[in-house]
């Protein structure tokens, strides 16, 4: 009895420890698992575009991903791109919390908030990275504000590549050597045969937000320094030879009926049939346009690619400077810029809801072989589904370790590649203008601007009459003391460099 007893008591405490144990063993894991949890640091980006149907889903697989990689877990807040830039300005100048955004030449200004110091200063977190060496130079370049660097740029095109865009289907008709044809003044003879062979097409269709061919460098609009002036010279644009000739052009072309008559105020219809118009674009540009017009147009440049502060600062990612994870920010960036699983999640989506990968042919592959940034994969997008999440791709990192679309040329980045090595810096390229002592001259020039230089631009307006105007109330404005201003500080940057 009393044996029977004991094994009882044997049993019944060996089941007790091995209980005690097991939890013990579960309580630990949960310990463990919370305190993964915990080490998962939450950063806020901000960025430029709509937020998408299925941003939701997207973000949490990124996020998955993410906790694993590098311990971050991301909250992205998305903003229009009309609103962006009060946006952030709102979001800045009230002490918002956050980690990072889009900044750039032409929204939410990159120069102007690198200058106040809402930005970090980034040279000791990126100088050691992969990311670092791989994105070109001249990106980091640019990024440069005062000597230091306050953004990560997004690697694309390098500079502003302006080109006459054709309708196919006419270049064809009426055998055009559209290659040929690079200043406002070759087209002439084109637009007039359109015009009196196809009464329902504008030989030159043009809106309100156009601006003519200029051969310059625009600091500050109206004033910069042309392309190619090694002597730096700081001039306002609409005094150049070269605009006032291309104002007359156009003025000239709108009178024959070349133009369509409500230009300076049109918006683009593209259901609107045209023979050219003018787009700022880059490698390729031309398979995008078509897809949004509905039909094929080539394109011809008309100038040299230039690169220019203006250009190169074209995209950036910058870290705010109160931000309590600056290196996690930037190891953040790093990853999207190197890492292709991660970088083509963002930029598409989730593979077999939004896209699927296409394999490259051993012939296409064949012929590229040897050049950079080619994958053995092509990205279809999934038919009614790949409108769930369409961002803009130069907002979240660089394009070269994206996949190409089914209909893109398997060597398109190695393209970009060649297009960039192949561009001239502009003699003005790393120059920053310090508008302080004159920013309540530069201040009235957006008014005067809008006044009259939709008009002449678009040769609505006779120049002969309207440009002293213009030029006047520049010099009402004070334009002469910022085109000294100007010239003082590029000549001594021409000094220092």
């Amino acid at each position: 009895m009393k044996n029977k007893v004991l094994k009882k008591l044997t049993v019944i405490m060996v089941l007790s420890a091995l209980i005690v144990g097991a939890w013990s063993v579960i309580n630990d894991k949960r310990s463990e698992e919370s305190e993964k949890v915990e080490d998962v640091i939450e950063l806020t980006w901000y960025q430029l575009g709509e937020k998408q149907k299925d941003t939701d889903i997207v973000l949490e697989k990124v996020n998955d991903y993410l906790a694993g990689k590098i311990g971050v877990k991301l909250d992205i807040v998305n903003v229009e791109g009309a609103d962006y830039t009060k946006k952030m300005h709102v979001v800045i100048n009230t002490g918002s919390k956050w980690d990072l955004c889009f900044s750039s030449s032409w929204a939410n200004d990159y120069l102007q908030n690198a200058d106040k110091g809402a930005f970090l200063a980034l040279d000791d977190l990126v100088q050691n990275t992969e990311m670092y060496e791989k994105i070109d130079s001249r990106f980091w370049e640019a990024a440069r504000v005062q000597g230091k660097i306050y953004g990560v740029p997004s690697e694309k095109e390098l500079g502003n590549m302006q080109m006459w865009v054709f309708t196919k289907e006419y270049v064809d008709k009426y055998e055009i050597p559209y290659e040929e044809l690079h200043t406002l003044e070759d087209l002439e003879p084109w637009l007039k045969v359109i015009r009196e062979n196809e009464p329902d097409v504008i030989p030159l269709y043009i809106t309100k937000d156009y601006t003519a061919p200029t051969y310059m460098d625009k600091i500050e609009d109206p004033i910069g320094i042309e392309y190619g002036d090694e002597t730096l010279t700081v001039k306002n644009v609409f005094e150049t030879e070269r605009m006032k000739n291309t104002l007359k052009t156009m003025r000239k072309y709108y009178k024959a009926g070349y133009i369509n008559k409500d230009a300076a105020t049109a918006s683009d219809d593209k259901t609107q049939k045209r023979f050219v118009t003018k787009g700022d674009g880059q490698p390729y540009a031309e398979l995008i346009w078509g897809k949004e017009l509905g039909y094929e147009v080539v394109v011809s440049p008309i100038m040299k690619t230039s690169i220019t502060n203006i250009s190169a600062r074209g995209a950036l990612t910058a870290v705010n400077a109160q931000s309590e994870h600056p290196d996690k920010a930037v190891e953040l960036l790093n990853l999207i810029n190197t890492d292709v699983y991660l970088r083509n999640l963002l930029n598409y989506g989730i593979e077999g809801i939004h896209w699927e990968k296409v394999e490259v042919s051993d012939e296409e592959a064949k012929k590229v072989e040897g050049k950079p940034y080619i994958y053995d994969t092509k990205v279809k997008l999934i038919k009614d589904k790949f409108r769930n999440y369409s961002v803009h791709y130069w907002v979240q990192g660089g394009l070269f370790n994206t996949y190409v679309l089914e209909n893109e040329p398997i060597d398109k980045w190695a393209t970009f590649k060649e297009f960039n090595d192949a561009s001239e810096e502009a003699s003005s390229f790393g120059f920053d203008f310090n508008l302080e002592p004159v920013s309540s001259q530069v201040a009235g020039f957006r008014y005067i601007l809008d006044e009259f230089g939709k008009a002449l631009y678009t040769g609505s307006v006779d120049p002969d009459e309207y440009l002293p105007k213009l030029l006047e109330k520049l010099d009402d404005a004070g334009v002469q003391k910022v085109i000294d201003e100007m010239q003082r500080q590029v000549d001594v940057w021409k000094e220092g460099r």
